[in-house]
């Protein structure tokens, strides 16, 4: 990285753990100084280094964003890129998610992101940087028990298609990246969430549904242990925000790379029945037959 390269700032959302807190170090070691949002003093405290500047971020209050902005435009280094990463995961079947629920997923996975990126883009157009959403092989293919959150993949998908085709002509770069299983807390947070809903259900959701939350529930746990590392996904980030010329999408892990390959030639029918043996192995149900 030239001397030049090392005055430029990234925003990384999301860095308190995980791949948000991976790639702001990945990228600091560039020699790229980040601006890594965090919720909790404590995780500033935690993240703060060398190249790493936490600032307080929960990306679904408005005075939060402004304040990143002004921070932005007050700093003279140029905003090189924008990674929108935070995130959370809620699995429920969609007759048992409360509404509340599924507005609190699109805020965080889609609305937050969109909020930033507007505030940033200024910023962004001036550098004729880029902006890298993270979003996932839930944001091509819903298994069951993923609608709040693939739904709002699913639309930050679109809406980076929409904003690439909207700034490329402006010299802004939009890619996404789209992990598989990574080995950080999002899955055993989503698990939490999920048996905390399934003890809310009625007797009759729980008769059509119980063995299904369980399965997917020791599926995310075993998907997120055989995962991608936080360290290994955010070198695909890195590889996002430096190359010189992008591609629109990167995957992450090998679980990524195979689905989607495998995933447009196969029928909609053809994919039902894969996921849902895959589901049926873990079933307690099967445990027990």
């Amino acid at each position: 990285m030239t001397s030049t390269e090392t005055q430029k700032l990234v925003v990384v959302t999301g860095a308190s753990t995980g791949m948000g807190a991976s790639a702001a170090r990945e990228l600091a070691g560039q020699g790229f100084h980040v601006l890594a949002g965090v919720r909790r003093d404590r995780d500033a405290d935690a993240i703060r280094s060398t190249g790493i500047e936490p600032v307080i971020l929960d990306i679904t209050k408005s005075e939060h964003v402004e304040a990143l902005a002004a921070r932005v435009a007050d700093d003279s280094r140029a905003l090189h890129a924008l990674v929108n990463n935070a995130g959370i995961q809620v699995n429920a079947p969609v007759e048992v998610l409360p509404m509340a629920e599924w507005r609190r997923v699109f805020e965080v996975n889609l609305f937050g992101h969109i909020a930033v990126t507007q505030a940033l883009l200024p910023a962004l157009l001036r550098s004729k940087g880029r902006v890298i959403n993270i979003s996932s092989i839930g944001g091509k293919y819903a298994m069951a028990t993923y609608g709040a959150y693939a739904g709002a993949k699913f639309a930050l998908e679109a809406v980076s298609d929409s904003l690439r085709r909207e700034v490329a002509p402006l010299g802004v770069q939009v890619v996404v990246v789209e992990p598989g299983g990574v080995r950080t807390q999002i899955a055993a947070r989503g698990i939490a969430t999920a048996n905390d809903l399934a003890v809310k259900m009625t007797p009759e959701q729980d008769e059509r549904y119980g063995s299904l939350i369980q399965a997917n529930s020791k599926l995310m746990a075993s998907g997120t242990a055989s995962g991608l590392t936080a360290d290994a996904a955010a070198r695909v980030i890195a590889k996002a925000v430096t190359t010189h010329r992008p591609r629109t999408r990167y995957t992450a892990g090998r679980d990524a790379a195979l689905i989607m390959r495998l995933g447009p030639i196969l029928s909609d029918r053809t994919l039902d029945r894969i996921l849902a043996a895959n589901l049926r192995r873990l079933s307690p149900k099967a445990a027990t037959a």
